[in-house]
């Protein structure tokens, strides 16, 4: 299998992994940055180009788009007409995409939209614990997402890559990341209220932090993102009619105290290594996972968990979620 990452940036050089890992051999990158070609081609050993065009995707046989979310639908419309695979990082951005959802379905090319979470251990078992029924319906959920965005790339300056440009910026980014998790654990919600505010100096002017309610079926949960947390924060407080969940990604555990049984239940996440340079909790494992689903659904062995039809419908929330 030839396959084709465009950007190589940190996700881009990532995905160059998750695809070696997988023993697609035959990896070619493309990047504007010099830098990037030289650092992606001395670590993996992957051809790379300083040039693309449309018809240079006909020679591969899946693409990966890494390039900033602002510039994925140039990659996926040339994807499309090439009639080659994607593979896309997270999507930020809601307006091209219709028009190339119509045009995927019109050609039969599959485009996988990024839904790392739902690869992740503990987010599997918490999708499953609500809904197995076990412990009857979920009443509420809180849920906060916290990073400080100049640790993301501590090698470069917030202002020389997209998350300082406000339309793709890091807070803005992480909500429908989130979300993405969200909506297959527990459904679409069917009301969204929420705002926005630039709270500290994180080296651009972005809003750094974004706080929502969410109105599901019968169940309300809230989310807060922000990129101002000096210790990075993942943590959900979920409770049940008959149980009350919690995670933190620190402890690798998704701890369940079930009152009918007066007992408390501990579900023990196995550990991933995290790449040099990264923080220990963001281990590779959810991400070669997810480049593994993609290459099943490219190959028609399975389909690929989040479409891009589900990925406007996300990308509508994190819009409702900025109008209210």
């Amino acid at each position: 299998m030839k396959a084709l990452v465009i950007g190589l940036g940190s996700m881009g050089r990532r995905r160059v992994r998750c695809l070696q890992q997988h023993g697609v051999d035959a990896v070619a990158g493309f990047d504007t940055r010099a830098d990037r070609r030289e650092r992606a081609a001395k670590e993996y050993g992957i051809s790379v180009r300083d040039q693309l065009a449309a018809d240079d995707l006909r020679g591969f046989d899946v693409v990966v788009i890494s390039t900033p979310p602002d510039q994925h639908h140039t990659a996926i419309e040339w994807s499309i007409a090439a009639g080659k695979p994607c593979f896309v990082e997270a999507s930020v951005i809601r307006a091209p995409l219709p028009a190339l959802d119509e045009r995927a379905r019109a050609k039969g090319v599959l485009v996988a939209p990024s839904c790392t979470l739902r690869f992740h251990s503990a987010i599997r078992d918490i999708t499953q614990a609500v809904q197995s029924g076990r412990y009857g319906k979920p009443c509420n959920f809180s849920y906060h997402c916290g990073q400080y965005l100049p640790d993301w790339h501590p090698w470069e300056k917030v202002t020389d890559y997209y998350v300082s440009n406000p339309l793709t910026g890091g807070a803005r980014e992480i909500v429908p990341f989130e979300l993405t998790w969200m909506v297959d654990a527990f459904g679409w919600p069917q009301q969204v209220q929420g705002m926005k505010l630039r709270t500290a100096d994180v080296g651009a002017p972005i809003d750094d932090t974004y706080a929502a309610l969410l109105r599901f079926d019968g169940f309300v949960g809230s989310l807060v993102v922000d990129v101002v947390a000096r210790q990075a924060v993942r943590k959900l407080t979920l409770n049940f009619e008959r149980a009350s969940l919690s995670w933190d990604w620190d402890s690798g555990t998704v701890r369940i105290y079930e009152a009918d049984a007066a007992r408390s239940v501990e579900l023990h996440q196995p550990r991933s290594s995290a790449h040099a340079g990264y923080h220990q909790n963001i281990g590779e494992a959810m991400y070669v996972a997810e480049i593994g689903s993609f290459l099943a659904a490219a190959q028609g062995k399975a389909s690929f968990p989040h479409s891009l039809q589900d990925d406007i419908r996300v990308l509508s929330l994190l819009e409702a979620m900025e109008a209210a």
